[in-house]
């Protein structure tokens, strides 16, 4: 029986979640016998050498000046930090914990169109927003015994990661995607490989090591690949939620491979940021459809790390 757009849409979503967050659960691993520079170096030059080689088969290398525009730098660095803050966090966190934080993302991007570039958001979205919110300080505990500054550290990579997508949504219509996803791996590659020395210096890979790291950038451009494909079928409004059972995967893959058993401000929290992003949603769909031709769709955010 054939799948409905819709549902083939959503099923390729969850599969980009489940390779994303498998790729997470992998660097967090990987993280246990080298330093941060070295996960950046490593991971991101295989994934570089695979980028680059899709690159040029699709033509795309062939306006190489094009990386070295403003809003492409742009991109790139706000990538860079919320790569770097992400995976700090995820070397102290449980995985499922730092998941839940960067469900606020479509958050921040819709507070960040509203204040950066003046989108229109109703008092709901607004109020939406400032619950979402809530949900996250519910899981980082400011002034309580649980409190991790570590959650810090996810909440500016969700901050950074929102710089990433609203640049994104404003860079040339000419830039070609797999050009601004080159220049992206390569200043992640290279700024690991400066950060390398500082942090430690090169620790002597094991073969599970490297196997877990290159599985990671495999599964990071696996992920890249099926939300392109499910970008591309069925409606956008009906595919967004199924981005959220990212939590799904983090919450199992942390208790079988962490131990992690989340606690209830983690739960609560989680639940209080999904369901404030799902009527986010739901409400840019409502606005959609009254300030749009019919058809017209909501744009979703990019993913990242």
């Amino acid at each position: 029986m054939a799948l409905s757009e819709n549902l083939r849409g959503a099923l390729f979503m969850m599969v980009s979640m489940a390779g994303f967050t498998v790729n997470d659960a992998l660097v967090k691993l990987a993280s246990t016998e080298m330093n941060l520079g070295q996960v950046m170096l490593v991971r991101g030059a295989i994934a570089t050498a695979l980028i680059v080689t899709l690159a040029w088969r699709h033509g795309a290398l062939r306006s190489l000046r094009l990386a070295f525009h403003p809003m492409v730098a742009l991109r790139a660095m706000g990538e860079l930090l919320a790569t770097i803050f992400f995976l700090m966090a995820l070397q102290h966190m449980p995985i499922a914990n730092v998941s839940a934080v960067l469900q606020a993302l479509p958050l921040a991007v819709t507070m960040g169109a509203a204040l950066f570039f003046g989108e229109g958001v109703g008092w709901r979205r607004w109020a939406a927003i400032a619950v979402g919110f809530t949900g996250v300080l519910i899981i980082v505990r400011p002034g309580f015994e649980g409190f991790n500054a570590y959650a810090l550290l996810a909440l500016l990579s969700v901050s950074f990661s929102a710089m990433r997508d609203l640049i994104t949504r404003h860079l040339p219509q000419h830039v070609p995607s797999l050009l601004v996803s080159v220049a992206t791996s390569t200043v992640v590659t290279l700024t690991g490989a400066i950060l390398l020395v500082p942090l430690g210096g090169w620790t002597p890979m094991t073969a599970e090591g490297f196997g877990l790291l290159g599985a990671a950038a495999v599964l990071l451009l696996f992920g890249y690949h099926f939300v392109i494909m499910s970008m591309r079928s069925g409606e956008i409004s009906f595919i967004a939620p199924f981005r959220y059972t990212s939590l799904i995967w983090a919450i199992v893959l942390g208790y079988l491979l962490f131990g992690d058993v989340p606690d209830m401000a983690m739960i609560t929290g989680a639940v209080v940021i999904v369901g404030s992003g799902l009527y986010t949603l739901y409400r840019e769909r409502v606005a959609g459809r009254r300030g749009a031709p019919q058809g017209a769709e909501p744009a979703l955010a990019s993913d990242g790390m």
